[in-house]
């Protein structure tokens, strides 16, 4: 079984990171949430580093790597614009959680 990348809080945050990325982008297709969707993205990828920042070191077990690894996957399986405005929540919210930290 490979081993995963996924070591610390920063390398579970820069592995979640382009999922988050592809849904705000696929979200952008609904035009008439485009300025919702925007902040949205913003106030999480900046949790993100506030979490990065204070914990970037900290080591992550196997679980935590395997919960980011699949967050991930759901997250890529989103195909609906409109699905990926829900995700924009959802999905940072299961990240920071699988890291022991509040939404």
């Amino acid at each position: 079984m490979e081993s995963s990348p996924i070591r610390t809080i920063a390398d579970a945050i820069a592995a979640a990171q382009p999922a988050y990325d592809t849904l705000a982008e696929l979200a952008e297709d609904v035009e008439d949430e485009w300025s919702y969707i925007n902040d949205l993205a913003t106030a999480w990828r900046d949790r993100f580093d506030e979490v990065a920042a204070a914990r970037s070191d900290e080591q992550v077990g196997d679980d935590v790597a395997a919960a980011i690894d699949a967050v991930a996957g759901e997250a890529a399986a989103v195909d609906d614009p409109h699905r990926a405005i829900d995700w924009l929540s959802t999905y940072p919210q299961v990240v920071l959680i699988a890291l022991g930290e509040r939404p």
